[in-house]
């Protein structure tokens, strides 16, 4: 059985879990009812019935703990050889601005590590490992100021579109300006 995420489960905690596995696959071979071993391991009924169904198709194996379902795909020496082309810039891998975004620190992944991460993916990555969403301090030099404020007194207005008027109204809508 696989736990998402390594279920949050210590060690210890997925070693009894399995053991409840297993006891149940003794109850199961002895022709108990799921609702009695579910009684008796103080587990819900619906659990008993789909460990039965992997002993059913796989025997007591398939009621062993397989460990956490995903690991760390890039290991630290990985990480900190990331860490360390992130550096260089983005300019070094190809892109012509100074950015780094999730796709191309994903691309940049794929094409040193040869492993394919999705965008949720490296942002956990990188989370994971300390770092963080920037955004620029300064305004763009090419920034037009006035343009902005033309911008906003006129066109800004008529995008916005014009409000309902104000007039007293009625809450009832099969009975418009009912008392």
């Amino acid at each position: 059985m696989r736990y998402p995420q390594g279920g949050g489960l210590t060690a210890e905690r997925q070693q009894f879990r399995e053991e409840l596995r297993l006891k149940a696959a003794e109850g199961f071979a002895r022709g108990e009812a799921s609702s009695v071993i579910a009684k008796d391991l103080r587990v819900s009924v619906r659990s008993v019935q789909r460990w039965r169904q992997a002993w059913g198709e796989g025997g007591p194996r398939a009621l062993r703990s397989q460990g956490p379902a995903s690991l760390p795909r890039l290991s630290e020496k990985q990480f900190a050889q990331l860490e360390a082309e992130l550096a260089k810039g983005p300019a070094a891998h190809g892109w012509e601005d100074q950015r780094w975004t999730l796709s191309r620190v994903k691309t940049v992944i794929g094409r040193r590590f040869h492993l394919t991460y999705t965008i949720q993916g490296v942002r956990k990555l990188l989370v994971r490992n300390g770092w963080s969403c920037q955004v620029p301090a300064r305004r763009a030099m090419e920034r037009d100021d006035e343009a902005v404020a033309g911008w906003v007194k006129e066109v800004w207005p008529c995008a916005e579109g014009s409000r309902r008027p104000v007039e007293p109204g009625s809450s009832s809508r099969t009975k418009p300006d009912s008392p």
